[in-house]
């Protein structure tokens, strides 16, 4: 995470560095998806699904690096883009998949949805760390 954590405690700087690589792996995946994907990366999902998907492409890393910046807006993308990712794939991996029982798309759905409550649960101590009177008593304390 670099300078900009400096000073804040240091479990919010390994939270931050995980959930920035998170992100970052989400978005290679997405600009994975789309570069195999051609036309229509996301067969025969809805468009709506299909156009969130691929909006995950600027969303993630744009999430990671709103946190990478100490913002208290990254912590609120980062969790909005891990919960709503974590639903989209619900829908549609359990209402629009006809397949029964264990697919690889349920796997890492469920991959996902522990991201998503792990960012959830996470999202008090970088909000703390992330906050301007947080981030000016860390830089306070990193110069004494």
């Amino acid at each position: 995470m670099g300078g900009r954590w400096a000073g804040a405690p240091r479990s919010a700087r390994v939270v931050a560095a995980v959930a920035g690589a998170v992100l970052a792996y989400g978005t290679a995946v997405h600009v994975v998806q789309l570069v195999l994907g051609g036309d229509d990366p996301y067969p025969g999902l809805p468009g709506w699904l299909s156009g969130y998907f691929v909006s995950l492409t600027l969303l993630d890393p744009l999430a990671g690096v709103l946190l990478w910046l100490r913002r208290r807006s990254g912590v609120v993308l980062t969790v909005g883009v891990l919960v709503s990712d974590a639903a989209a794939n619900a829908w549609a991996d359990y209402a629009l998949d006809p397949a029964a029982g264990v697919t690889v798309g349920r796997v890492g759905q469920a991959v996902v949805t522990v991201l998503a409550l792990a960012a959830v649960a996470a999202a008090p101590l970088l909000w703390r760390a992330a906050s301007p009177v947080g981030a000016t008593l860390s830089r306070r304390r990193a110069r004494r």
